[in-house]
């Protein structure tokens, strides 16, 4: 499998993140949001206001749906993009943001990957500058595409700094 595939193929020179990111966020919503909500509606029902549960149990899904479709969005809206001096990484799906990291004022780039991460098999490459204001993040890489970019950046980063 090429790393295109894995990181969601590319369109103008612009890589995407993984394709599991959706599924991802679909369990987080799922074990983290639903269940509050469900608890409710059953609540609801064993007291006897049934209208009142299903009314709490339409709402939950009406909800947890619209939220879904705007984390599709937010999937969707990130990307980054390796240019020879710099790096761009867009995202926001109601305010767009590109952001440019240019190589010789990284830091250190590291890799982070959560419980819910690492069981989807994804990871997060993490920039640091020395403003706090330009660091960047790109997450829901594939774990290797997000070794093979923090090795990349860090070299890229050293032979910049070592121009100055």
């Amino acid at each position: 499998m090429t790393t295109d595939a894995l990181s969601g193929g590319t369109e103008d020179g612009w890589r995407r993140i993984s394709t599991r990111v959706p599924r991802l966020r679909l369990v987080q919503l799922l074990v983290l949001a639903v269940p509050p909500f469900a608890a409710l509606a059953l609540g609801l029902g064993v007291a006897g206001a049934l209208p009142a549960a299903l009314v709490v149990a339409v709402l939950t899904a009406g909800l947890a749906g619209m939220t879904y479709r705007f984390l599709l969005a937010r999937y969707r809206a990130w990307g980054y993009h390796e240019r020879e001096d710099d790096l761009l990484v867009r995202r926001g799906c109601l305010i767009r943001r590109v952001s440019v990291v240019p190589y010789g004022r990284m830091q250190f780039v590291d890799v982070v990957a959560g419980p819910f991460e690492r069981s989807f098999g994804l990871a997060t490459v993490r920039l640091h500058t020395a403003a706090a204001a330009t660091d960047a993040r790109i997450p829901g890489l594939d774990q290797a595409e997000a070794t093979r970019l923090r090795d990349r950046l860090a070299a890229l980063g050293e032979a910049r700094a070592a121009g100055l």
